[in-house]
């Protein structure tokens, strides 16, 4: 059983041993369910959280031994690089600045629909060739994806490998409740990382 009073540094020191595990990485023990995970952390740690993956957790999966194959997919970078890809940015900026957000939200649904950002991330990370696949950025990304709307997209394309999205919030098991704020009425199935 795990204390439910760990601090967020105890936490933090848990993901690591947690993502290495052969049973993490093949899926063992979630009952046929989807390998997908979510380790949620106060929204207040979300620059303690960045160094830590960026310090900690990223390079100690470049040296794993075996190798380990992994991607890192910021969603807010996935959001600006496919706007401008698309020579869109700019243009959605002054959008946004003249217009407001929902004129900029309705003009962009058909970019940012969650099945077609789901398409994108498997076409740029395969998931047959990574071991895992990590989600940052979900809070900077918001409200243009839904953490649950592009999971639930993702869940048919990821086939055996998991994915872990770092949510800054709170997930219950059932619903994800961003910044502690916004909740999803919605039920979502993943694991917890660390409880």
């Amino acid at each position: 059983m795990t204390d439910i009073h760990q601090t967020f540094e105890q936490r933090l020191n848990q993901i690591l041993p947690r993502i290495t595990s052969d049973d993490f990485l093949h899926n063992r023990g979630l009952g046929n369910e989807i390998g997908f995970w979510i380790f949620e952390y106060p929204p207040e740690k979300e620059l303690a959280m960045r160094e830590h993956l960026a310090s900690v957790i990223e390079p100690a999966l470049k040296k794993h031994q075996p190798p380990l194959r992994y991607a890192c997919v910021n969603l807010f970078e996935l959001v600006i690089d496919l706007l401008e890809s698309r020579k869109l940015l700019d243009k959605v900026i002054r959008m946004q600045a003249e217009k407001g957000d929902d004129k900029v939200f309705d003009a962009l649904k058909g970019v940012l629909d969650q099945e077609k950002l789901a398409q994108r991330i498997v076409s740029l990370h395969k998931p047959d060739d990574v071991d895992l696949m990590i989600f940052t950025g979900v809070g900077a990304a918001y409200p243009l994806v839904r953490s649950h709307t592009l999971l639930s997209a993702l869940h048919p394309l990821m086939n055996d490998t998991p994915l872990l999205m770092f949510f800054p919030g709170r997930y219950d098991g059932y619903s994800l409740r961003l910044f502690n704020k916004l909740t999803d009425k919605h039920y979502y199935r993943a694991f917890r990382l660390v409880p």
